[in-house]
């Protein structure tokens, strides 16, 4: 495999993993009036696809291509 595509693999995957934790860690959204609280529970499961498919980027960049 092309260096320089190894390189993008795995910048792409580290992007994805922090993109993927991020969206996991944010709080969930609050509005709160007077007494009435309003909380939207946060949906992970797009987070989790993110974290998979950064860690899949990953592991090709790394082991993609070496010869035995």
């Amino acid at each position: 495999m092309n260096k320089s595509v190894k390189t993008i693999l795995i910048i792409v995957g580290v992007g994805l993993l922090a993109y993927g934790i991020y969206t996991m860690i944010i709080p969930e959204t609050q509005i709160s009036i007077g007494d009435l609280d309003i909380v939207k529970q946060q949906d992970n499961t797009n987070a989790y696809i993110t974290i998979g498919l950064g860690l899949v980027a990953l592991f090709i960049g790394f082991l993609g291509g070496k010869k035995a």
